[in-house]
């Protein structure tokens, strides 16, 4: 699906940790039960950033690892359970069904790093977020998704 039939899109340049956080909270604040977001880019792209940038905009002030190794974290916020995917090292897309993804999106929401190697298994309408480094500390973010993002994600709403 391209992001034109899905009916948002943009890209925006990353500065710096603030930019990011920015942006996470902007994605935080239009996070609601069943979504999913899709977190890629390449290896130190800034992935687990965003994930953190997002889960603190949620209220997690609890460390927040990469789920590299352990797969899924799951946080209890004061408004979502979320669940953070590190699908890295998942070689067979059947995997993630052992990983209660689906569940997760039923009643809460599923940050997903590596989603490419989720097959189907995630939501058509994901918000997907690509990662790309373009500096040592500057990165763009190439977002799509449904309509419903552009009030939290346009210029307009990150530059608040």
């Amino acid at each position: 699906m391209n992001a034109d039939s899905l009916g948002f899109s943009m890209s925006v340049l990353l500065a710096g940790l603030a930019a990011t956080e920015a942006l996470g909270a902007r994605i935080a604040a239009g996070l609601r039960a069943g979504d999913a977001v899709a977190l890629k880019g390449d290896l130190g792209a800034g992935k687990t950033t965003l994930a953190r940038a997002i889960l603190r905009a949620l209220g997690v002030a609890e460390s927040v690892p990469s789920p590299t190794f352990t797969l899924v974290q799951t946080y209890e916020t004061p408004c979502l359970v979320v669940c953070h995917y590190d699908l890295y090292r998942i070689s067979n897309p059947r995997e993630v069904d052992e990983l209660g993804l689906e569940d997760a999106l039923e009643d809460g929401v599923a940050l997903v790093e590596w989603p490419e190697n989720a097959g189907n298994r995630l939501p058509h309408d994901a918000l997907t977020i690509v990662l790309t480094a373009t500096g040592a500390e500057s990165r763009r973010a190439d977002v799509a998704g449904p309509a419903r993002w552009a009030p939290f994600l346009s210029d307009a709403a990150l530059a608040r």
